[in-house]
């Protein structure tokens, strides 16, 4: 899978979403009288529950058509409901905040709480702010989806959009072209940097409304522990797994340098961002093949596996669908195959991020996604469908806690199932030969799933902290780029193709950043993904290596899988991990056991090495 994809959290806690709610025409809460009071709290919650299906619906509906057609009169009624539920979230926060320090019963201030904490916006007092926050972040998303690099704009031939250049990174070992790849679509995005900081200014007004210091402070409260216990938290996560990644950095440097030479990838220091096979440089399984420890030892051609046996859209979304049956959960509802998208229209623009919809809270979930049949595909649809059944998992809870015990959670539950489709279970779905058995298959396996997986902790954690400091006011919009670039080097290793200015916005060249979604929920994710592995393998009986797990086809893992999902937001997520594992905490040493073979062959392969940049 590839984090160039994710999920629209099409769920009450987000943008369109957040417990929408008719105005409020009952009674302002009653002073003086605890019992009073704790009745009109809770009357509050069931009027909040009851109206969010409704309204949820229609603007899930107005954000679907806007993704899925976009065009002025889309984004219009998509920023139009956005306006008109940000009003209405300022109705529902203003009585949310007269409950603050009431004796309330546990259920209720939960409730209270969720509607609060955790929001990626908060509206602004004034309602034409209100409006214009709408209308930029519509048009800085739209702007994404529908961008193209055109050597001549009145030559629609010439122009090629993201897929376009990511398809030359992916696949191009020519190093000029890989560049210009690079910068073609860096550069669409120079025109975001004044809506964006204008937007961030909005945004950072809304927060302020409801007692945060800023929008990072308001990101980071929906953790069940404080805004700043999550940012340490996230440095400590980032501590466990750093050596392993440094390694990764070092071996990988080394044979890029060998294959492009000292002029493209210097044998020292980061790596040029045009050379390891993603636009962002979180995912480098791309170049694999330039990398690969022992040439032609297992086979993981995927991707030709795939053309093989001749697959389209809706057989790879039905492969990733059986394997969630196999554990015993339900298949999916026939409304999924008639109203998701699975490939690109031809006929009108749409937005090709890969996402999955929960339109109703009662069933009517989606997947969007142009699907291409290689293994990045399908290694996502496999992602997105851990969304969809998440959704479907916690259907039985009130709307306030129809969402995952933490975001990270819910990026966590598809990368938890892409951690079972060992080479034996691709074998056995017949997308590759039987692997053989041997240290050297073991290290190819490892390498090419690191590439993926430990390649991006670092991009996972920087992204936000980049927008930490432009919302507390730390990294100043004249310096936007530049403190890009320093996080960029100073977590990945990582440097750009050429030189990068303030006249550049590369940190818009980035999906979430445009579209205004936090991003520590997959760095999270990809630290609990190897913890629910590990508890799901123990269900399953699985006594080996971690690595050559696969709970494909176990009930008893599928059964303690969905306990834990049908769990939504209802409790803190400290309780629900404790519930599934034991433990409190989130911890990265599943991934330290998961990659012990991996870890020992680098160390032994960089020695001599100048790790490290």
């Amino acid at each position: 899978m590839t984090f160039q994809v994710l999920r629209l959290l099409l769920l009450p806690a987000s943008i369109a979403l957040l417990h929408s709610c008719t105005p409020s025409t009952s009674a302002a809460p009653r002073d003086g009288d605890a019992q009073a009071i704790a009745q009109d709290a809770q009357a509050l919650v069931e009027r909040v529950n009851a109206e969010a299906r409704v309204r949820g619906r229609e603007s899930a509906a107005a954000a679907w058509v806007a993704a899925t057609y976009i065009n002025d009169d889309t984004q219009l009624l998509a920023a139009k409901n956005q306006e008109r539920d940000l009003g209405y979230r300022a109705g529902v926060l203003a009585e949310v905040r007269r409950f603050t320090g009431a004796k309330l019963d546990e259920g209720t201030r939960r409730a209270l709480d969720t509607m609060l904490n955790g929001n990626t916006v908060l509206p602004p007092a004034r309602a034409e702010e209100q409006a214009e926050l709408t209308q930029l972040s519509t048009k800085l998303e739209a702007h994404y989806g529908s961008a193209k690099a055109c050597t001549d704009p009145n030559k629609p031939e010439t122009c090629r959009d993201l897929l376009a250049l990511s398809k030359v990174l992916a696949e191009s070992r020519d190093p000029a072209a890989l560049r210009q790849a690079w910068v073609d679509w860096h550069d669409t995005a120079s025109v975001q940097r004044t809506p964006f900081a204008r937007l961030a200014e909005l945004m950072n007004s809304g927060a302020r409304e409801y007692g945060f210091k800023d929008t990072g402070e308001l990101w980071r409260s929906g953790y069940d522990m404080s805004a700043q216990d999550l940012a340490l938290e996230t440095e400590r996560l980032w501590s466990q797994v750093q050596p392993l990644y440094s390694s990764l950095q070092c071996y990988v440097r080394k044979r890029l340098n060998e294959h492009y030479g000292d002029t493209e990838v210097p044998e020292t220091g980061p790596i040029p961002g045009h050379v390891l096979g993603n636009m962002w440089q979180q995912d480098w399984s791309a170049v694999y093949p330039l990398v690969e420890p022992y040439a032609g030892v297992a086979s993981l051609d995927v991707n030709g596996g795939l053309k093989k046996a001749n697959w389209d859209a809706a057989r790879l979304t039905r492969s990733a669908e059986g394997f969630y049956t196999s554990l015993g959960m339900p298949s999916l509802p026939a409304s999924f195959w008639t109203k998701s998208m699975l490939t690109r229209p031809a006929d009108r623009e749409v937005q090709c991020h890969a996402s999955a919809w929960d339109m109703d809270m009662q069933g009517d979930v989606r997947i969007k996604m142009c699907i291409e049949l290689d293994e990045d595909n399908l290694r996502t649809i496999y992602h997105e469908l851990g969304h969809v059944y998440y959704y479907l998992a916690y259907h039985g809870q009130q709307p306030l806690f129809q969402t995952g015990a933490h975001d990270g959670f819910h990026e966590a539950i598809g990368d938890t199932v892409l951690l079972s489709l060992t080479p034996g279970y691709l074998a056995q779905i017949g997308l590759i030969d039987a692997p053989r058995q041997s240290e050297e298959a073991l290290i190819n396996t490892q390498l090419k799933l690191a590439l993926e997986k430990i390649a991006f902790l670092p991009f996972g954690k920087l992204i936000d902290q980049w927008r930490w400091g432009v919302f507390d006011g730390s990294i100043k919009p004249e310096h936007y780029n530049a403190a890009w670039w320093e996080l960029k080097r100073r977590y990945q290793g990582v440097m750009p193709p050429v030189a990068r200015d303030e006249s550049a916005f590369d940190p818009a060249a980035k999906y979430h950043v445009p579209a205004n979604t936090p991003y520590t929920r997959y760095f999270l994710a990809h630290i609990l993904q190897f913890q629910f592995h590990r508890e799901l393998c123990r269900a399953a009986g699985h006594t080996g290596p971690l690595h050559t797990c696969s709970i494909y086809d176990s009930k008893a893992a599928g059964e303690k899988f969905w306990a834990m999902l049908q769990r939504g937001a209802s409790q803190p997520w400290q309780q629900t991990m404790k519930e599934f594992s034991g433990s409190e905490r989130m911890d990265g040493d599943a991934i330290i056991e998961y990659f012990a073979p991996l870890s020992a062959w680098l160390e032994k392969e960089n020695a001599g090495q100048r790790c490290g940049w």
